[in-house]
């Protein structure tokens, strides 16, 4: 595995009124060869052969100048040899025959295309997320793998479907994460699975978390009526529960107060009519007894 090493280069400026100062002594000097030559011929092609050579270095170090902005770097590589990172915004100078490749340090967002996978249940799913990251070694993210832009989109995708064959996406267990419901949590676990992943790149998950959760298309009105009735279910239940608990309570008050008082045949007819109106979707129309209460 490589390891990054700091590198500091010199000062660009210094380094620019040497080199310029090497390119114009050598301009002046091949012209005032080219005067020279005239009057003075055996001298002449001495005083080129020593011109030419400092006009072609002097450009040659000129091009050793680089600048670097806030969060950028660059590696120093000398014939295929590493030699160090230069981190630190500015202009500067380094040996010419370096390459130079730049490296952003910024964070950076990547969005994955939705994926159809299954979750843990079997379910067809789209998901997709957002990931939020940066290089923090440039020496394991140069060398290390290919590209590694394309690896962390990559290991992004397939971190991605690892985490939906995880989780189931609605109505786990009693106490069971699923995607829905433990955003953070499964947020969390997408996270640390990444860094785990492109740790290798030399890269840090600064964040990662799902923007997109839905079921695939072929089973999203299926499982819209299931949700649906179930929706239907638990507010039947609590409307029963609710109509009981308000039967007991009219029952109670009319034999407390004793306002009332009922046989079983007519406290079971009672509880009906109660259970009909409080439970009943439409309005309820009621009939008016005037004659007695056994009548």
């Amino acid at each position: 595995m490589s390891t990054e090493k700091r590198l500091t280069a010199r000062s660009g400026w210094s380094m620019l009124v040497v080199n310029l100062a090497v390119l114009l002594a050598s301009i002046g000097a091949f012209v005032g060869t080219l005067i020279l030559g005239n009057t003075v011929s055996q001298s002449f092609l001495l005083l080129l052969l020593v011109v030419i050579p400092a006009f072609v270095v002097s450009i040659i170090l000129l091009c050793g100048h680089f600048t670097l902005e806030p969060n950028e770097a660059r590696a120093m590589l000398l014939f295929g040899d590493y030699h160090g990172t230069v981190r630190d915004s500015g202009f500067f100078w380094a040996n010419p025959f370096y390459s130079k490749p730049r490296i952003s340090l910024r964070s950076r967002n990547m969005e994955t295309q939705k994926l159809k996978v299954n979750d843990k249940r079997g379910n067809p799913i789209e998901i997709a997320a957002v990931v939020v990251w940066r290089v923090d070694d440039t020496a394991q993210a140069l060398f290390d793998v290919e590209k590694y832009e394309s690896y962390v989109h990559v290991q992004s995708e397939s971190a991605l479907r690892h985490l939906a064959n995880s989780y189931s996406y609605d109505h786990g267990e009693e106490g069971e994460i699923t995607l829905r419901s433990g955003m953070d949590e499964v947020s969390a676990t997408l996270q640390n699975e990444l860094q785990e992943r492109l740790g290798k790149a030399g890269v840090i998950v600064e964040e990662a978390r799902l923007t997109h959760l839905a079921y695939a298309a072929e089973i999203a009105g299926a499982m819209l009526r299931r949700q649906q009735a179930e929706a239907i279910i638990a507010a039947r239940t609590k409307i029963v529960h609710g109509a009981v608990s308000m039967v007991q309570m009219a029952l109670d008050e009319l034999a407390e107060k004793q306002v009332v008082e009922l046989d079983n045949e007519r406290k079971a007819s009672m509880v009906s009519n109660l259970l009909v109106v409080l439970c009943g979707e439409s309005e309820v129309t009621p009939v008016v007894n005037t004659g007695t209460l056994y009548q």
